[in-house]
């Protein structure tokens, strides 16, 4: 073993060590970094003797199936199909989960949703189709997936699916009802068969699907007075509790079968993991005050195997003493980098890792423990090379009432850190964080000679139930200056010029970017707002029709940003006069997550106070920057704004 690990090891640093080497004087184009990744979605069926990949091929995207050996099995073109997922159901079936935005129907004739739907994909006699179309009574939309089984030797996948019905005066196709019930559907055949059902109103149901395809245990929440009860299908109770912001969680079985999973949030807003058992009731506290980050489950029974903590750096736990021992050496095998665990057999000796770090813009790995080998897979950004990666580090610093925090800083290849220009990059969430890895856009302003600041101010996720809930009702305030404190301290270090910063953020972030030229003033010489929030209370009155009046997302949302009254204080459309500097909007026209008429609301609003603004509208793209095309013209349109008014040299 020892012997193996050590070609392991000597063929990763080998590669690494090639990435690193010398690139060209030039930065890569902006498009290097603005193209969808070119390896990605890199999956092990159970057996590890195959994988998947959606990657590029001739300038197409593709979903490869490949042996153990490099072998190709299989290709199906992709397109622009926007990909979130890539599963195994045995080594035959491949499911690719994708998004669309859509309308709904008549009903819901102002909004459109990203939905969810599968693609069912049979290795073997290379037949396809779209999961949940059989009849057309399940809208070919998929909510909720539930895991496969294999049931008398046929796979299944479970999911949840909305029934829909025609009318009886119109003769159209209408919901039954809003709520998703469970589905089994056959991975051969696409006929669906079901198996539970919602309980419909305003309660919310999930399930936990056993071993022998039935259901194992329930959860109900009432998202009126959050309300919410675990109990078996025969209506034992197994755990109940009251959760007025939806946090409670039935993440699925526990360690065994009969067993299940759930996350409370105390009173202190602390995590707490608790492991129960559905004969009896009986549970046991697993975890208590940690972040998971990522649940681990036996691909074929769902049963809970391990986790990723939530950390600067991957952290994998597995229960099983050889798989955490193969996991740890495999993470060991590439040092100095940062060593992310996607995929790996039933067996525990084959894997699949992305490294990223010093001279590695992100690269996928197949991992082998018997032969001893770490074979590359491909490239997620095969064009940004050696010494076109820019260091990343974090850097802790304190806010300005004491609070300690920190952020990541990633700096201009081949340059001193020594008063630098600065882009500044806020998360999006706010309930998010950012970690010290390749980020593609970090790294493109980067590339173009700017220090780049993603400061994980308060309210950021990983730092505990106290640091998170500090974020409460400081949209606009606190959450706000510990952003420029940052930038502050960087300046104390000499690595930045105060003098030369611009702000640049998504969601919550393209927020952040506003509030940054308007609720203060003086510190940035420009901001893009990209998909920004820039009226809360137009936001408000958009979630409130989307999501319903009564219920935890509106309640979140008060808790996080406070009362009516004081939503015009903190909202940049609102304060468009006070702007100190040119603002950028760009916005994808199927946003379903913020509309674009936050960005039209600022646009209007700059313009009346007769400030500098430009206004880029992607058609097509969603709040993800999911498609090519527009991803790029977001990013060439960004960084020209920010080299015009705060030029790198």
């Amino acid at each position: 073993m020892f012997n193996a690990w050590a070609a392991v090891r000597m063929a990763a640093v080998l590669t690494l060590l090639f990435l690193a080497a010398p690139a060209k004087a030039e930065p890569p184009p902006l498009e290097a970094y603005g193209r969808l990744p070119g390896v990605d979605n890199v999956v092990l069926s159970p057996s590890g003797d195959y994988y998947a990949i959606i990657g590029e091929v001739e300038k197409a995207r593709r979903l490869l199936i490949l042996r153990a050996d490099g072998k190709p099995v299989m290709i199906a073109p992709v397109g622009d199909l926007k990909v979130r997922d890539v599963v195994w159901a045995g080594d035959d079936h491949v499911l690719v989960f994708t998004s669309l935005a859509t309308g709904l129907g008549p009903r819901f004739k102002l909004l459109k949703y990203e939905v969810g739907q599968l693609l069912v994909l049979n290795v073997k006699t290379r037949k396809n189709f779209w999961a949940m179309s059989e009849g057309g009574l399940n809208g070919n939309g998929v909510w909720g997936y539930y895991g496969v089984r294999y049931l008398d030797g046929r796979w299944y996948a479970f999911v949840g699916g909305l029934r829909f019905q025609k009318s009886q005066t119109s003769g159209r196709i209408l919901f039954k009802d809003a709520n998703p019930d469970l589905f089994r559907l056959d991975l051969d055949t696409g006929e669906t068969k079901l198996i539970a059902e919602d309980q419909g109103g305003n309660s919310r149901r999930t399930w936990i699907v056993g071993i022998d395809g039935k259901v194992d245990a329930l959860f109900n929440y009432d998202q009126r007075d959050g309300g919410w009860e675990i109990r078996t299908p025969e209506g034992k109770a197994v755990a109940s509790g009251v959760d007025k912001f939806g946090d409670t969680l039935l993440a699925g079985k526990g360690r065994t079968e009969g067993t299940v999973l759930y996350r409370e949030r105390g009173e202190g807003g602390e995590d707490t993991w608790y492991e129960a058992l559905t004969k009896t009731g009986d549970k046991l506290i697993l975890f208590r005050g940690i972040r998971i980050a990522e649940q681990y489950r036996d691909p074929r029974n769902g049963v809970f195997i391990g986790y990723r903590r939530d950390s600067n750096r991957p952290d994998n736990r597995f229960f099983d003493e050889a798989a955490q021992e193969r996991v740890q050496a495999t993470m060991h095998a590439f040092p100095g980098m940062n060593v992310r665990l996607k995929s790996w057999d039933i067996l525990f000796d084959r894997f699949i890792v992305q490294t990223d770090g010093p001279g590695d813009s992100g690269t996928w790995w197949f991992v082998d423990v018997n032969t001893g080998r770490a074979d590359e897979v491909g490239r997620a950004y095969p064009r940004v090379r050696g010494e076109a990666v820019g260091p990343v580090q974090m850097v802790s610093y304190k806010a300005a009432d004491g609070l300690e925090m920190e952020g990541v800083l990633t700096l201009p290849p081949g340059r001193e850190a020594k008063d630098l220009p600065v882009v500044v990059l806020p998360h999006d969430g706010p309930g998010k964080r950012d970690y010290p890895q390749f980020d593609w856009q970090a790294q493109a302003f980067a590339s173009r000679g700017y220090a780049v600041w993603q400061p994980n101010f308060r309210g950021s996720e990983g730092y505990g139930a106290e640091f998170r809930d500090a974020g409460y009702r400081q949209w606009g305030r606190k959450m706000q200056t510990d952003i420029s404190d940052g930038v502050a301290e960087l300046a104390r270090q000499g690595i930045v010029d105060p003098a030369r910063a611009c702000i640049v953020g998504e969601a919550y972030g393209g927020y952040a970017a506003l509030a940054g030229v308007t609720l203060q003033q003086g510190l940035y010489r420009c901001a893009v707002g990209i998909a920004p929030i820039s009226d809360l209370a137009k936001m408000r009155f958009y979630l409130g029709y989307k999501l319903g009046r009564v219920g935890p997302g509106m309640r979140s949302f008060a808790a996080e940003v406070g009362t009516d009254e004081e939503l015009d204080q903190i909202s940049p459309a609102r304060h468009a006069d006070q702007a100190s500097a040119p603002v950028l909007l760009i916005h994808g026209k199927d946003d379903t997550e913020v509309p674009i008429e936050q960005s039209r609301f600022m646009e209007k609003a700059l313009k009346a106070a007769g400030k500098p603004v430009d206004f880029v509208e992607l058609a097509g793209e969603d709040h993800w920057l999911s498609r090519e095309e527009t991803r790029q013209a977001m990013l060439r349109a960004a960084v020209a704004f920010v080299e015009k008014h705060n030029p790198a040299d």
